[in-house]
């Protein structure tokens, strides 16, 4: 379980073994997403925007650092708000702190997909 994908479908199917409603179209429903997309989401051939990704996290109730592999196992955040976990606050962030994280965030998934390529 290397990639963003991988992680997002475990987190899914792990909430599903407990309610049955977790279902693909039931988290694309809740981001406000197509089916298809969400799939794309899981299957690594789409990646989600860092607000859609925030949204994933806070629905699955994790991080995002772990969805995105920078925890190696699932954090115990029961008692720790998301976006406190995430460095994320209340306050506006600017356009200058918002192109930062999407640049970080592109950077991120092109080393994962080189990781990814020499394992293969």
């Amino acid at each position: 379980m290397n990639s963003f994908g991988d992680r997002l479908k475990a987190q899914r199917e792990k909430k599903k073994r407990n309610n049955p409603q977790w279902t693909q179209q039931f988290v694309a429903d809740k981001l406000d997403v197509a089916r298809s997309t969400y799939t794309a989401y899981e299957r690594g051939t789409k990646q989600p925007s860092l607000e859609t990704l925030s949204k994933i996290a806070d629905i699955l109730e994790t991080s995002t650092d772990y969805l995105l592999g920078r925890e190696i196992k699932e954090p115990n955040t029961s008692n720790i708000s998301y976006a406190a976990k995430d460095g994320a606050s209340s306050r506006t962030r600017t356009k200058e702190e918002d192109e930062e994280m999407t640049e970080k965030f592109r950077q991120f998934l092109e080393w994962q997909r080189k990781v990814k390529n020499r394992e293969e």
